[in-house]
C-alpha cells in the first residue's frame, strides 16, 4: 500500500471518530427517533448519502456530483430533521429556510460552474485511488455534520423558545453574508464569462475589496446561523460552536484561501499589477475605505 493511501486510510477513521465525537455531543438534551437521537441519526445520515453517491462516482470516475451531492445533503438532512423533530418551531423553520435557499444557490452554481468546465483539477490526481477519493467523500459527511452542527442542535434540542432578538441578529448577518457571497460569485461568473477576461484576475466590484470575498460572506452567513441557535443550546449542545469555526478554519487553512492564492501565485506572480492588487487588498475581510 502507498504511503498516501495508507494516511487516507488513517484519515477516514480519524474523520469517523470525529463525527461520532459530534454526534454523541449534540443529541444530548436532543430529541429521538425510531429510539435513536435524532441529531445523532441525521449525522449518520450525511456519511451514508456521501458513500452511496461515491460507489457510481467511482466507478465512472467522476467528480460531477460531489458538490451536488453536499448540497442535496444539506437541504434533505435539514428538511427531515423539521419532519422528524416531535416539535416544529419559528426557530426551526427559520433555520430549515436559510439553510435551503444557501445550499440551493450554492449547488446550482457549482454543478453549473463544473459542467462548463468539465471538470475540477482537483480530483485528478484522487480519483484512480479507491481509498483517496472515498476518503474526499468522506470529508464531505465530516464537512456537513460540522456545518450543520449548531442549526441541527437548535432544531432536535427539546429546549424551545419563541424567536427573540436573537433570530433577527442573526438573520441579519446571514443576509449580510449570503448576500457578499452570492454577489462575489456572481461578479466573478461574468468577468470570466467576458472573453475580454481571458488570462486576467478579477480586481473589480467585491473583488476589490477582498481577495476572497465570497468565503467571508460564507464565514459571516454560517456565524448568523449561529446566533439563532444560540437561545437553544444547553450542556453539550454547544458543540454547534464548532460551526463557523470549522468553516472559517477550513476555508483559511485548507482547502479555500490557501489553495487559490498558491494558484493565482502561479499565473500571476511577478507581474505588477497583481502585485500592487495583493498589497492594498486583504485576503479575506473586506476593506471599507
Amino acid at each position: 500500500m502507498k504511503k498516501t493511501d495508507r494516511t487516507a486510510v488513517i484519515s477516514f477513521f480519524v474523520v469517523l471518530l470525529i463525527g461520532f465525537g459530534v454526534a454523541l455531543a449534540g443529541s444530548q438534551g436532543g430529541a429521538s427517533v425510531f429510539g435513536f437521537p435524532l441529531f445523532a441519526f441525521i449525522v449518520a445520515l450525511a456519511f451514508l448519502i456521501q458513500w452511496l453517491v461515491f460507489i457510481p462516482s467511482y466507478l465512472l470516475q467522476t467528480e460531477k456530483y460531489f458538490d451536488l451531492t453536499g448540497s442535496f445533503s444539506y437541504i434533505a438532512l435539514t428538511l427531515l430533521a423539521v419532519l422528524l423533530s416531535p416539535v416544529q418551531d419559528g426557530r426551526s423553520f427559520l433555520l430549515l429556510a436559510l439553510v435551503v435557499i444557501w445550499a440551493g444557490r450554492l449547488g446550482t452554481f457549482l454543478f453549473r460552474r463544473i459542467n462548463k468546465a468539465g471538470k475540477d483539477t482537483r480530483f485528478d490526481e484522487i480519483k484512480p485511488s479507491f481509498i483517496r477519493f472515498l476518503n474526499t467523500w468522506n470529508l464531505q459527511g465530516l464537512w456537513i455534520s460540522l456545518t450543520l452542527a449548531a442549526a441541527l442542535a437548535a432544531i432536535t434540542t427539546n429546549t424551545r423558545k419563541e424567536l427573540d432578538v436573537f433570530a433577527l441578529v442573526g438573520f441579519l448577518v446571514w443576509v449580510v453574508g449570503f448576500s457578499i457571497e452570492a454577489g462575489a460569485d456572481a461578479q466573478k461568473n461574468r468577468f470570466r464569462s467576458d472573453p475580454k477576461n481571458k488570462g486576467k484576475f478579477i480586481q473589480s466590484g467585491l473583488w476589490s475589496r477582498s481577495r476572497h470575498p465570497n468565503y467571508f460572506g460564507e464565514i459571516l452567513l454560517w456565524i448568523g446561523v449561529l446566533i439563532i441557535a444560540l437561545p437553544v443550546l444547553q450542556g453539550w449542545q454547544w458543540v454547534g460552536l464548532i460551526s463557523p469555526i470549522f468553516v472559517a478554519l477550513l476555508l483559511t487553512r485548507v482547502s479555500g484561501v490557501p489553495m487559490l492564492e498558491k494558484s493565482a501565485d502561479e499565473k500571476w506572480g511577478g507581474q505588477a499589477d497583481y502585485e500592487a492588487y495583493k498589497k492594498r487588498t486583504p485576503v479575506l475581510i473586506p476593506r471599507f475605505k
